[in-house]
């Protein structure tokens, strides 16, 4: 049996990950409507999938969010907008009784999503609320966790993800990136997904962040407020780390390394090398793509399971979001020291 979905979104990432990863995903998920604030955008959209019908905010009456969330035959929907309207088209679809898998960051800020999360809880009983955070889904990270957990106490770790975001790129030139109204600009926005991957590997090594300290700054002048933080993250255990995060640089590529009694894990996108008594091992995961094909599958499955899946728990994403904006405001404090909760 397929569960009938609609898509909220016509933006890039709707249309070069989620509409494939839906499509791959057919034996639990069927694809029944589209709805963008435009009729164009969804027609473009549209026009890479098959039947489905299409909604916007100026198609005339009947035709808008509301109605779209009215159908019997849509039992959930992907989201996939703008930072800052997420959270109202969420608990719109969990109040109309629609399972939600909404983009990551969870909300512009932990105050928000903690009352999106709190709201939730209060109000919402049977629909899940699900958060897509790819980088949960990719194997070479569970594989680092789980090697990590096999090399005993964490002594430390390196992150650094770097890459310049050009004028003219195209997700540089979607309106709500380019003048941002929120923290962090793209280090809110991609920023996430580093943090992610560092918890899911600290996890395998039993640890969490508890506090950070950070400089931020803004190197290009087109990536408002900031574009770049370094951070020094102590970690439950009293190790330390640091996290490089600039979207600004010259720099280029990600890699995390993790340090543990008897060895490292080094991860570099599809590949992990682990070092163990002096002994080098590495394995490929190149057919692991971005992740979104793995995240839709698995929602999808949860969904015919009546469940959701821990990895796309709102509470994870919460967490996410919680060390990435105690970096920022760390880095707007001049470096003083932000704890963190989690």
């Amino acid at each position: 049996m397929t569960i009938g979905i609609a898509l909220i979104g016509s933006g890039i990432f709707a249309k070069e990950e989620h509409l494939p990863a839906i499509k791959a995903a057919s034996s639990a998920l069927v694809l029944r409507a589209i709805y963008s604030r435009s009729l164009a955008s969804a027609k473009s959209l549209a026009s890479e999938a098959a039947e489905v019908e299409l909604y916007s905010e100026d198609s005339g009456e009947g035709k808008g969010y509301d109605a779209l969330l009215a159908r019997d035959d849509v039992q959930a929907v992907v989201i996939a907008l703008p930072i800052l309207v997420q959270p109202e088209y969420i608990k719109k679809a969990l109040s109309a009784g629609k399972h939600v898998l909404a983009e990551k960051p969870i909300a512009k800020d932990v105050a928000t999503a903690t009352e999106l999360v709190s709201w939730y809880k209060s109000n919402i009983s049977g629909p899940t609320l699900s958060i897509a955070e790819n980088f949960r889904f990719l194997a070479s990270y569970d594989y680092a966790a789980a090697q990590l957990s096999q090399l005993g106490r964490v002594l430390g770790f390196r992150v650094r993800a770097h890459n310049f975001v050009k004028q003219g790129g195209k997700y540089f030139e979607t309106a709500w990136r380019k003048k941002p109204a929120y923290q962090g600009g793209f280090l809110l926005d991609g920023g996430v997904h580093f943090v992610a991957a560092t918890r899911l590997i600290l996890e395998g090594g039993r640890v969490q962040p508890v506090m950070t300290s950070a400089f931020s700054t803004q190197l290009q002048e087109h990536l408002p407020p900031v574009d770049t933080v370094d951070a020094t993250v102590k970690l439950s255990n009293g190790a330390n780390g640091t996290i490089s995060l600039s979207f600004g640089t010259t720099f280029t590529g990600s890699e995390y390394t993790f340090a543990a009694e008897k060895g490292t894990v080094t991860v570099t996108r599809g590949k992990v090398t682990v070092v163990k008594d002096g002994k080098e091992e590495t394995k490929e995961f190149s057919e692991e793509g971005s992740g979104v094909k793995q995240e839709m599958a698995a929602w999808g499955k949860a969904l015919a399971g009546g469940k959701s899946d821990p990895r796309q728990s709102a509470e994870e994403a919460l967490r996410d979001l919680q060390v990435l904006e105690a970096m920022l405001q760390s880095g707007e404090k001049g470096g003083a020291p932000v704890e963190l909760n989690l």
